[in-house]
């Protein structure tokens, strides 16, 4: 998945947790939650080779600009 993430643009890029039975390794076998979508942002801005902060900005602006009816607060 790593490999197919780095051939990716950043401006395709989304994290979520949809996945109710695929949680991340720090916590596989348990039911996946929200919160752990954290993780998930870390683990693909270092498969990416940019920072946490960067990774939540991108993703960010990627939601807004794809879901553009959600207000912005």
């Amino acid at each position: 998945m790593r490999d197919i993430a780095r051939g990716l643009p950043l401006d395709r890029l989304l994290v979520e947790t949809d996945a109710p039975y695929l949680a991340p390794k720090r916590w596989r076998g348990k039911r996946n939650e929200p919160s752990y979508v954290v993780n998930t942002a870390e683990v693909l801005a270092e498969t990416m080779g940019v920072s946490v902060d960067e990774m939540a900005r991108i993703t960010t602006e990627n939601a807004f600009r794809i879901f553009s009816k959600m207000p912005r607060l």
